[in-house]
């Protein structure tokens, strides 16, 4: 004859399982990202979806590294897609094991020392040249070829930012000129160092005082939109449009051309 379950013990198990799962449901979701970016209340937009302003700031710096190293539009899909789910595009200092950064990428698997993988535009590139070497990766889904980077433990995972990686993709690399804007006030005091430092390790470009094909030049002006609140950029102007920081929205200016212009709401003392 079996013995009667203690039911005490039942209990107790019961319940670890439930603390088990809800933590593992936790830790998923404070390491990943939690669903497509809503607009609403975001101070950046692309379309119809929203960003905040870390958000904007990693996403133009993945599309301008993508496009400094020369890589196809679909790549910049691709890595947006990733940083969405395995970051919700935060620069996150902690994950599972490891993991770290826009990616989640593993010091232990060869991505590189956590300092490194703590750089967005450090971590955006090795992203890409790990990309760049997955054979037949331009003609694969999203999904797929983000897998063949991540090896991540879901592997259709991806597939659920796809839309969202894409529609911002277009945006940033001039697919959809204007496409990307952001809302932007300033506190009070001078803006940071190292925007011209910046610009060329990022964009690849050293000056902004060259004549720009669309593509490129909407790359750039969308990584100064992006990079706005550091820099306290107040204004981009290019092929016909201006953007300007209070009003978070583009409008027409006949004087733009081909080189970008833009103002900056205060400079530093000497």
């Amino acid at each position: 004859m079996p013995k009667p379950v203690n039911k005490r013990l039942a209990v107790v198990a019961t319940v670890f399982v439930v603390l088990l799962v809800g933590a593992g449901l936790l830790i998923w979701d404070a390491t990943r990202g939690t669903g497509p970016p809503k607009a609403a209340g975001k101070p950046c937009r692309v379309r119809g979806y929203g960003l905040d302003l870390d958000q904007a700031r990693n996403a133009t710096t993945i599309a301008a590294v993508g496009k400094r190293l020369g890589m196809p539009d679909h790549a910049v899909t691709i890595a947006l897609a990733t940083a969405y789910l395995e970051s919700g595009m935060h620069n996150l200092s902690y994950g599972d094991r490891d993991s770290l950064g826009l990616f989640q990428q593993r010091p232990s698997q060869g991505w590189g020392t956590p300092a490194q993988i703590m750089t967005p535009h450090y971590a955006a590139a090795a992203f890409y040249r790990r990309l760049a070497r997955v054979p037949g990766w331009e003609v694969m889904a999203v999904t797929e070829a983000a897998q063949r980077v991540q090896r991540s433990a879901l592997p259709n995972g991806y597939a659920e930012f796809e839309d969202e990686g894409r529609v911002l993709a277009e945006a940033l690399t001039g697919e959809v000129p204007a496409g990307f804007t952001c809302r932007v006030t300033f506190p009070a005091g001078a803006p940071a160092v190292g925007l011209q430092q910046a610009l060329a390790t990022e964009t690849g470009l050293s000056t902004l005082s060259v004549s720009l094909p669309p593509g490129r030049g909407w790359t750039v002006s969308s990584w100064l939109i992006g990079h706005a609140p550091q820099f306290k950029i107040a204004s981009v102007s290019y092929l016909g449009q201006r953007w300007t920081a209070p009003t978070g929205a583009w409008s027409p200016d006949p004087t733009a051309g081909d080189q970008i212009q833009m103002t900056v709401t205060a400079l530093r003392s000497a």
